[in-house]
C-alpha cells in the first residue's frame, strides 16, 4: 500500500452546544487538516496522486469553505445574528467539533475522487481528532 499525505493550514472560529467548558464560547483556532491518500498500485508517473491536485481540489475547498469562517451548529442561537452582521458561516447539522470536522473534509475529498484513508483535524499543537472509514 502508498501512502501520501498533504497538510493544509487554515484558521477557523468555532463553539459547542451542549457542552459545559470554555468551547461553549465562540472562539477561534489555527487548524491543520492532514489528509491521508492511499493506493495499492501507484499510476503511470509512479504517484498515487499528485500533491497539487490535493492542494487544487481540497484546499481551494478549505479555503472557499471554512477559512476564516465560523463553524457554526445550524440551529446555533448566534447563526442570525452573525449572519445580520454579513459574518462569514459555515454552517453543519452537527456539532463542529473537531471530530465533524475532520469527517467533513473527508467527505469532501472522497466526493472528489481521492482515494482517502483519513484525515485529521489539528485543533491545537497538541490535539487533534482523525476521522476514516
Amino acid at each position: 500500500m502508498f501512502c501520501v499525505t498533504r497538510e493544509i493550514d487554515f484558521c477557523y472560529g468555532h463553539r459547542l452546544l451542549n457542552y459545559d467548558g470554555k468551547c461553549k464560547h465562540l472562539h477561534g483556532h489555527n487548524g491543520r487538516a492532514v489528509i491521508t491518500i492511499a493506493a495499492e498500485a501507484l499510476d503511470e508517473r509512479g504517484m498515487v496522486v499528485d500533491f497539487k491536485d490535493v492542494k487544487m481540489v481540497v484546499a481551494g475547498w478549505i479555503d472557499d469553505n471554512l477559512d476564516h469562517r465560523m463553524i457554526l451548529h445550524r440551529d446555533d442561537p448566534v447563526v442570525e445574528t452573525l449572519q445580520g452582521m454579513q459574518e462569514p458561516l459555515y454552517l453543519v447539522d452537527e456539532n463542529p467539533t473537531a471530530e465533524n470536522i475532520a469527517k467533513i473534509i473527508y467527505e469532501v475529498a472522497k466526493s472528489h475522487g481521492f482515494p482517502i484513508v483519513k484525515t485529521e483535524l489539528w485543533e491545537t499543537p497538541n490535539c487533534f481528532a482523525t476521522y476514516s472509514e
